[in-house]
């Protein structure tokens, strides 16, 4: 009961700021101009010659929105007698030198087999601790159940490592040769 008590004091309170705020606004008229255009900066007249309304009541918010971003002309080729595409020719613009994508593409390959036997040194270390699912036991394993569960979260971690190196292997044969 309180709850409902204490919005309607909100919502008076509330009523009587923006009967404040219309008092100091009321010194201004708003005025909607043609083009969507909200001026409180001129008087009844020039409103009048500009075709604009008055505006009574009803609040109005105005949001600016981000200006749309420029686009950068690409840098033009050094090779004589070659122009550089227009910033508007589309996707043909930023088509990448072959020369360069087959360097990406290498360097991503690299990456993709460096991290491929280090995830494949990974997995053989953890099958070799698994020892075909009966590792040693710890010595804070004296309860079976503690031994049980890290035995599973080792099978787990073994079967996303296996999973994680077909990940990689898929993504080695996306790459062009």
């Amino acid at each position: 009961m309180s709850f409902v008590r204490t919005t309607r004091q909100a919502a008076a309170l509330a009523l009587v700021i923006a009967g404040g705020a219309a008092l100091d606004a009321g010194a201004q008229e708003m005025y909607r101009c043609p083009g969507n255009d909200y001026k409180n900066t001129i008087s009844a007249k020039e409103a009048a010659a500009q075709g604009c309304q008055r505006i009574e009541g009803a609040p109005i918010t105005v949001i600016q929105s981000p200006r749309p971003r420029q686009v950068a002309p690409a840098p033009a080729p050094s090779g004589a007698g070659s122009a550089a595409p227009p910033a508007s020719a589309g996707p043909a613009a930023a088509r990448i030198d072959p020369a360069a994508q087959r360097a990406r593409d290498s360097d991503a390959r690299r990456i993709l087999e460096t991290e491929l036997r280090t995830e494949e040194e990974r997995l053989s270390a953890m099958q070799k601790e698994f020892n075909n699912g009966e590792p040693e036991r710890q010595g804070n394993e004296r309860n079976y159940q503690k031994y049980a569960d890290r035995v599973a979260e080792m099978k787990a971690a073994i079967a996303r490592k296996e999973s994680d190196i077909a990940a990689i292997r898929r993504e080695m044969q996306k790459l062009p040769k």
